[in-house]
C-alpha cells in the first residue's frame, strides 16, 4: 500500500519538479558578465531557440486544430431553415398565409437547389 502512494506521489511530483526552476534575485545577482562575448552568444542562441521552437510547436498546433476544425464541420448536419409567410388568396375569395422555407448557411445565406 505504501509503495502505491509513494508511486502516486512520484508521479505527480515529478513534473512538477521538472517544470519549475529556481531564479536569482536578478541581473545584479550574475556571476558572469552578460556583456562578455560568452554570455552574449549564450543569451542569443538562447533567445532565437526559443523563438524558433516556440513558433514551431504554435504551428503544429494551429495546423491540428484547424484540421480538428475541418473534420468536425465535414459530420456536422445541422440544417438551418428561415420560414418566411406569403400570403395568397384561395379560389373561394379568401386570404390565407402560406409557409415558406428557405434553407440558409451559417451566415443566413439562402442556399440555391439544383433545377
Amino acid at each position: 500500500m505504501k509503495n502505491k502512494i509513494l508511486s502516486r506521489f512520484c508521479v505527480l511530483l515529478a513534473p512538477v519538479a521538472l517544470l519549475t526552476a529556481c531564479t536569482t534575485a536578478g541581473r545584479d545577482a550574475r556571476v558572469t558578465n552578460p556583456n562578455q562575448p560568452g554570455p552574449a552568444v549564450g543569451n542569443a542562441v538562447g533567445t532565437a531557440v526559443g523563438a524558433v521552437g516556440s513558433n514551431v510547436v504554435g504551428a503544429v498546433v494551429g495546423g491540428v486544430e484547424g484540421a480538428a476544425a475541418a473534420t468536425k464541420a465535414t459530420f456536422t448536419n445541422e440544417r438551418r431553415i428561415v420560414r418566411t409567410w406569403r400570403v395568397e388568396k384561395t379560389s373561394d375569395g379568401r386570404t390565407i398565409r402560406v409557409p415558406v422555407e428557405i434553407e440558409v448557411d451559417e451566415n443566413g445565406k439562402p442556399i440555391e437547389r439544383a433545377p
